[in-house]
């Protein structure tokens, strides 16, 4: 049977008069990459920011596993395990990159009453910091100032970044933005390689991208879902093509 780790349900965001989610439900398994597509101002990004806890539904609940976390900040969201990435790269970029995987992985253990020991020889953060790199495939990067990494490789350690924290479920928007071919295969085969152990949730533009990696697609339009389901479900959708994709009749 397939874990859910992520469920949101019937979730309605307002900024004044602007519905921009409207009674939108999903979930996240394990194992899978779920991806959200729709055009500019469909509420995707919204959509993200309200499952990590930067912004509060108006309507609708949110659990991880069996936890409600409606109400919890983003911060203890975090330290349950979630784990996202923004449009907009936010690494530390004068500090090396295994600097900036050993901060995230402090912040995420911290240790106020601990002034005897600088907190770069904390062996839990350095040890986090090694095994996402690892995974993410920049471990012969880790001495390397972060800042004259490729962009590619940025989108890689904000990545890293996010699995140094111990995540069960990373949310990921548009992480491919920017990237020319190589870079977009080397990070889908980044995400296949994590899924197992994660659910993912991906917003993304690149359409050749998306049908490849994803498990789930979820289309959302003007702030509502119109579709849901399997890539070859969502491919040869009507409405789908006719509102997203391009109707070529």
């Amino acid at each position: 049977m397939t874990q859910i780790l992520l469920s949101a349900k019937n979730i309605t965001r307002r900024f004044g008069g602007l519905t921009a989610i409207d009674n939108v439900s999903i979930d996240l398994p394990l194992g899978f990459v779920h991806a959200v597509i729709g055009t500019n101002g469909a509420g995707k990004s919204t959509l993200v920011s309200i499952l990590s806890g930067e912004l509060a539904p108006n309507e609708g609940t949110i659990f991880m596993n069996d936890a409600n976390i409606t109400a919890w900040s983003q911060p203890r969201r975090a330290r349950a395990g979630l784990g996202r990435s923004y449009q907009r790269t936010t690494i530390f970029p004068s500090l090396t990159v295994h600097e900036n995987c050993r901060l995230t992985a402090q912040a995420n253990r911290q240790k106020f009453w601990n002034w005897t020991s600088a907190a770069k020889h904390c062996a839990f953060s350095n040890e986090a910091a090694d095994r996402a790199l690892e995974l993410a495939g920049l471990a012969n990067e880790s001495k390397r100032v972060a800042g004259l990494l490729s962009h590619g490789g940025k989108r890689q350690l904000e990545i890293a970044m996010g699995l140094s924290t111990h995540p069960k479920i990373l949310l990921l928007d548009e992480p491919l933005a920017g990237m020319g071919p190589e870079e977009t295969e080397r990070m889908l085969g980044l995400l296949d390689s994590l899924k197992s152990d994660l659910a993912i949730l991906l917003v993304e533009h690149d359409m050749d991208a998306v049908f490849k990696i994803s498990d789930i697609i979820t289309v959302m339009v003007n702030g509502g879902v119109i579709a849901h389901g399997n890539p070859d479900s969502i491919r040869n959708d009507p409405q789908v093509q006719t509102a997203y994709l391009g109707d070529d009749e």
